[in-house]
């Protein structure tokens, strides 16, 4: 079910994650779960002929079928699976030349922050960091060398929503750019940026799609049949692919992948609702609440939130300390997304790579606490944080 006022899901998306991909009619056995194809090479026929496979980085037909399961998904043409989030993010660099700019969100997830600053200025690429929610920042920072926007919606660890659309209009105006959102924290499921304009929808598979906490992968969803080709070219040409056996997982987890979102979206409203009224917490940061800077935009791009946000207590470091160590059913822990429920510390823990006058601008502070809300029963959640509260203060 949709929360108060945001989109409505569009129908039959269970059913595309359980079907799409999955025919049994491909395999020899008819096996209703694809198989595991483990083998590194494929026989051919005569030299340089193949049957749709040679080499396993070029392509194997587990990490297909996950693939074409994820376009589905998307109601997209095309989708290439990485070994991590950051592999998706470095072969989207691949397509840039020294001399290119970047235009990225300024609250963006922590290695994405060192990857632009850090790896890619080595390599002559030009890098700005913005708030994407003030549209006249982004015209501005948009230059003659733009090749790249990047933006996440909602960020990571304040959770602002950015109008994809808007953004699109703006940077479109300005010429030929690639437009790429970062939707790990909502999937699929609970937002689409392809059906606002988006070039390209990035993932930390790692996250929710799989949301067992046992496999890490990337994944790029997109449309432009030209782009697709380049990136193909590159993600055999860079290598930074996934194993077969960890896309079967992956495939399995995308199954399951409705219900699970479901539960964390209404889990995490209950929770956030509740940190609202706790005399400890100054601001609890979650779209789904009507008091956020941008519920609005929200609304209208998405079909609900997460179980991922952050809020601010009234003390500092110390008061985090203790309250995370006193957590006994969320687990301190960096990374989001799974069945178990985490909590982590943004300023020492994700986004610790973020220079400190960064993190001080952006207001990611020692008292701003992130959690990840998982499938436990609410009511054990809410106990946990309020013994961890007491134990805190």
């Amino acid at each position: 079910m949709a929360q108060n006022g945001f989109l409505k899901q569009k129908a039959g998306f269970a059913t595309i994650a359980i079907h799409a991909g999955q025919e049994p009619e491909k395999w020899k056995s008819a096996a209703v779960v694809p198989p595991i194809v483990m083998s590194t090479t494929f026989k051919q026929p005569a030299p340089a002929e193949h049957t749709g496979f040679e080499y396993g980085r070029s392509g194997n037909p587990s990490r297909n079928t996950l693939e074409e399961c994820l376009a589905a998904l998307e109601d997209a043409k095309y989708a290439l699976t990485f070994s991590s989030g950051l592999g998706s993010t470095t072969t989207i660099l691949g397509l840039l030349n020294a001399g290119d700019h970047i235009v990225s969100s300024d609250d963006v997830y922590g290695g994405t922050n060192r990857l632009f600053r850090a790896v890619a200025t080595k390599h002559g690429i030009d890098v700005s960091f913005t708030d994407f929610t003030d549209l006249k920042k982004v015209s501005n920072s948009i230059k003659e060398n733009t090749k790249l926007v990047w933006l996440e919606t909602p960020t990571n660890p304040l959770l602002k929503v950015v109008d994809i659309a808007a953004v699109v209009d703006i940077v479109k105006s300005r010429g030929d750019i690639i437009v790429v959102v970062d939707n790990t924290f909502l999937t699929s499921y609970l937002q689409r940026p392809l059906d606002f304009g988006a070039d390209m929808v990035v993932y930390s598979l790692t996250k929710y799609m799989n949301g067992h906490s046992d496999v890490i992968m990337g994944a790029v969803v997109l449309n432009n049949t030209a782009l697709e080709e380049k990136l193909r070219f590159l993600q055999n040409a860079m290598g930074a692919v996934p194993s077969p056996f960890d896309s079967y997982l992956v495939n399995r987890s995308l199954k399951t992948l409705a219900l699970r979102m479901e539960r964390h979206k209404t889990s995490s409203l209950v929770i956030a609702k509740w940190l609202q009224q706790h005399p400890k917490v100054t601001e609890v940061l979650h779209p789904g609440l009507p008091n956020h800077p941008q519920y609005e935009v929200a609304k209208k791009q998405m079909t609900g939130h997460s179980g991922v946000f952050s809020f601010t207590h009234s003390g500092g470091l110390q008061e985090s300390r203790r309250f995370l160590s006193a957590l006994k059913v969320f687990t301190l822990a960096e990374s989001l997304g799974g069945y178990e429920s985490l909590a982590e510390l943004p300023s020492v823990m994700t986004h610790a790579s973020v220079p400190a006058l960064q993190r001080e601008e952006l207001g990611i502070t020692d008292s701003l606490i992130r959690l990840s809300v998982g499938l436990e029963d609410t009511i054990d959640l809410i106990d946990d944080l309020e013994q961890a509260f007491k134990a805190a203060f």
